[in-house]
């Protein structure tokens, strides 16, 4: 397996970005961008829950993109209250669909908490063939920026989340349409401790169905 890091162009901005690729990748492959949580609250590329989705992509044969939003890390820019952000990820799309190693048919895009409510906000215009959303938070959402899902779409979190309670994820399931899953992870809180294996066996398998090859 390896790691790269290289930069993003969004607009103006040089974001700071790891893309981990399985070890000998032959025909091009299926990739995904995460999204890491709040900035203002330490949330950065680093941060566990986003390591530990990477590795398992990583190791489940798909390539992972995670990258620092603007104002972040050695990502230039200031925070840009969720809205800069999906310029962010957008641009960080472009950088797995001009990579040889890449299927651009075959992209996904994940986010945890904030970066989750990031993705499902920037997912319609996204142009990925499947989004899994952990633990995001539905205050941080745009439900008018649901209408033309048209994907898989997982949604995962905890019963013991109190930032994105399990009894909201139903109905935000209902809003993004026919495809759209709904994985609650009993005894889990929003950090994820002491269930991280959970959380990275749903992602996984989740990504690894709705983007093999055809």
């Amino acid at each position: 397996m390896s790691d790269e890091r290289l930069a993003i162009a969004s607009g103006e901005l040089q974001l700071e970005g790891v893309l981990q690729l399985p070890e000998g990748v032959g025909a091009p492959i299926a990739g995904v961008v995460v999204c890491h949580p709040h900035p203002l609250y330490g949330g950065d590329m680093w941060n566990d829950v986003v390591e530990q989705v990477c590795r398992e992509l990583q190791a489940s044969g798909l390539a992972a993109l995670r990258f620092n939003f603007r104002g972040v890390g050695g990502s230039q820019g200031e925070h840009g209250a969720g809205v800069g952000e999906r310029d962010d990820v957008w641009a960080a799309l472009d950088v797995l669909r001009s990579r040889a190693e890449i299927d651009s048919a075959r992209l996904g895009l994940a986010g945890y908490s904030f970066g989750g409510g990031v993705a499902l906000n920037a997912g319609p215009a996204a142009g990925v063939k499947a989004l899994a959303a952990i633990s995001a938070p539905p205050r941080m959402i745009d439900f008018t920026a649901m209408r033309g899902f048209e994907i898989p779409v997982l949604l995962i979190a905890g019963d013991r989340d109190e930032f994105a309670p399990a009894d909201t994820l139903p109905q935000l399931a209902i809003a993004l349409g026919a495809k759209a899953e709904v994985t609650i992870v009993p005894g889990a809180d929003h950090f994820w401790w002491g269930h991280a294996r959970e959380l990275r066996k749903g992602v996984g398998e989740f990504f690894a169905r709705a983007l093999a090859a055809s």
